[in-house]
């Protein structure tokens, strides 16, 4: 879980996951464009919708915007260095899975 500028790691085993790792990256980066708060708030009302759409917890977090982003990006390790400001919104506008 990242909590701007913290990683918080439930296992020993994952502060030396470079996937994890990056994983946690891309979401210190949301934060920052969104200034920290309103990335919070926005996490919780598009999980909620997205639960009340499908009913299952586990399929409402993947299909946040925000996880979108960083689970299809997460091995690539260059993507923080070409990433495009604001990214997060182009996975509200696809298909949910």
């Amino acid at each position: 879980m990242t909590l701007f500028p913290f990683v918080l790691v439930k296992y020993d085993r994952d502060k030396e996951n470079r996937i994890f790792l990056n994983h946690e990256k891309i979401h210190l980066r949301q934060q920052l464009e969104m200034l920290i708060i309103p990335f919070f708030i926005w996490y919780f009302l598009e999980f909620v919708i997205r639960f009340i759409k499908c009913k299952d917890k586990d399929v409402a977090y993947r299909n946040i915007s925000f996880e979108r982003e960083a689970y299809k990006n997460e091995r690539n390790f260059n993507y923080l260095k070409k990433r495009p400001f604001f990214r997060s919104l182009h996975y509200l506008t696809l298909k949910q899975k």
